[in-house]
């Protein structure tokens, strides 16, 4: 693609305000999740390589400001930080929740006070991933039903605030992943 096209492209894409969307590189690998669609869709830079329906997220739906315990999947851009191949979910596929964006606005929302605000940073700097016990919540990640019902995964949302796909689909999707593949919520 020429420079001409790129630049062409992002200035749609930014009109269109989509430009979170755009992938880094014409190569990278990310994940984008649409809970209005119930769709996962694995893009190679920006063409579509797989696309996962009938997706489930919180039963709430979805929030940019998540709390702990009220169902919802947070919205915004993750990385995938962890991955757990023997989950009781089958395979999880760990995103750092919260990120230091959903701190600020946990602060800003007066959900966060100052202390908890440095007290997670503190903890993202020692440990290099986002500590999981905050207001916010944490745990949140992409994975499949386990043993659960596929029925219900069918026609439900069902999660606590993850994304879930079935066994066979978070087996394929964990082929094309890795640790620090980009993922975002909308």
């Amino acid at each position: 693609m020429s420079v001409l096209a790129r630049l062409l492209v992002a200035g749609l894409m930014l009109m269109a305000g989509s430009v979170a969307a755009a992938p880094n590189h014409d190569g990278e690998i990310w994940v984008k999740v649409d809970p209005d669609a119930a769709e996962l869709t694995v893009y190679q830079g920006h063409e579509p390589v797989e696309v996962f329906q009938q997706i489930s997220v919180g039963r709430a739906g979805t929030a940019a400001l998540r709390q702990r315990g009220d169902n919802r999947t947070p919205t915004g851009e993750f990385r995938i930080n962890r991955i757990n191949q023997n989950s009781p979910f089958h395979i999880f596929l760990g995103l750092d929740y919260p990120t230091p964006r959903h701190a600020r606005k946990a602060l800003e929302a007066g959900v966060f006070d100052e202390a908890e605000y440095r007290a997670y940073h503190d903890h993202l700097r020692r440990h290099r991933a986002p500590p999981q016990e905050t207001r916010l919540g944490g745990h949140i990640g992409i994975h499949g039903i386990g043993g659960g019902d596929p029925d219900i995964h069918d026609r439900f949302h069902w999660t606590q605030g993850c994304v879930a796909v079935t066994n066979e689909e978070i087996e394929r999707l964990a082929d094309w992943v890795n640790i620090g593949t980009r993922v975002l919520i909308r």
